[in-house]
């Protein structure tokens, strides 16, 4: 195992810069989530770490020792790639055994780490099997056994379950937590999916334009969001938002806070709660019930125009076009900046 440390890490491509000056921590045995929207250089990144990508500056240190010029082979790392990357004329047991086989690695201990891999994963029934006999979500076991047999320091993932269905997916992304819990080596998982971000990883990472917006725990990027950006990516379904005309004449007071055209008022779905218009925050205008059995997404509008969604346990019983009103505790809501979109203290 060993710890990760990025110092104004940058990537150009020509006279395109795509990774701004990062700075990261990432302590021995932590599982890190790199998360953000397509093109935010957060796949750029882990390749610069795998030594897949050059770095154009800055500097990336495994442990103590920087490896910028260090070969992607030797630098202690193994990466689970979206295409799975098998070798389709070999067997399950022939694909673990590969890299091992080509670091010339002696046969019994070849043999002895393609076995304990194969049964942490559940696939010793496979080893004799070719990919095309597997299922998506078994060729994704042996792709990341074959990245255990290499006793890394480091694991990579690359967004590993976005070829798999919506079951696969929920089942695979357990295995890959207990994978963590058992060997309790560093792992840094790139997903543009906050919900893996958010059941996966000890400390997240939210990338936009090859800056980092912020670092932190699930529950810390949940509860206290930097930006408005952190705050509309994290969480399903996203965070609203409101200006001051949005909402009611009484929401000052009772959000215990002057409201004006500077600011933004946050406020999540869950949060929200079906009221009397004396109690009322926020307003609107009733389009569309998801009834989803367990909870109701309730699709509204304020007079101003602006969607938003309410979460609630039993949908309102009221015709569409009627007008629902909805408070929040005041603790649980969320002021930033209109220009900046930086939180508020």
């Amino acid at each position: 195992m060993a710890s990760l440390t990025l110092r104004d890490v940058r990537k150009n491509y020509g006279d395109i810069q795509v990774v701004h000056g990062v700075d990261l921590d990432i302590v021995d045995g932590e599982f890190v989530v790199f998360v953000g929207p397509s093109g935010c250089g957060k796949s750029t990144l882990l390749r610069m770490i795998a030594g897949l990508e050059e770095i154009t500056s800055g500097s990336v240190c495994i442990g103590d020792t920087e490896v910028n010029d260090v070969a992607a082979s030797k630098r202690g790392v193994s990466m689970v790639f979206q295409t799975y990357a098998l070798y389709p004329h070999m067997t399950v047991y022939k694909n673990m055994a590969f890299g091992l086989k080509q670091a010339k690695t002696p046969r019994k201990e070849i043999d002895e780490r393609v076995k304990a891999a194969a049964e942490i994963l559940q696939i010793t029934d496979y080893l004799d099997r070719v990919p095309r006999n597997l299922s998506g979500g078994q060729r994704q076991r042996v792709a990341i056994g074959r990245a255990i047999v290499r006793d890394p320091e480091v694991f990579l993932f690359d967004e590993p379950l976005s070829n798999l269905d919506a079951a696969l997916r929920v089942q695979t992304r357990k295995e890959i937590a207990r994978l963590h819990e058992r060997l309790e080596t560093t792992m840094i998982y790139v997903t543009h999916d906050q919900v893996e971000a958010m059941t996966l990883a000890d400390k997240i990472v939210v990338l936009r334009d090859g800056r980092i917006e912020q670092v932190g725990s699930p529950i810390d990027l949940y509860e206290r969001p930097d930006n408005a950006f952190v705050a509309q990516f994290i969480g399903s379904p996203k965070m609203n938002f409101f200006n001051a005309d949005d909402l009611t004449v009484d929401a000052g007071g009772l959000l215990g806070r002057e409201l004006s055209a500077d600011r933004q008022v946050g406020m999540r779905p869950e949060h929200l709660m079906l009221t009397d218009p004396a109690n009322a925050v926020v307003e609107g205008t009733l389009e569309l019930v998801e009834n989803l059995g367990e909870y109701a997404l309730v699709h509204l509008r304020t007079a101003t125009g602006v969607e938003f969604i309410a979460k609630t346990e039993k949908p309102p019983q009221v015709p569409k076009a009627s007008t629902v009103c909805f408070g929040i505790a005041a603790e649980l809501a969320h002021f930033f900046d209109a220009n900046s979109g930086l939180r508020l203290a």
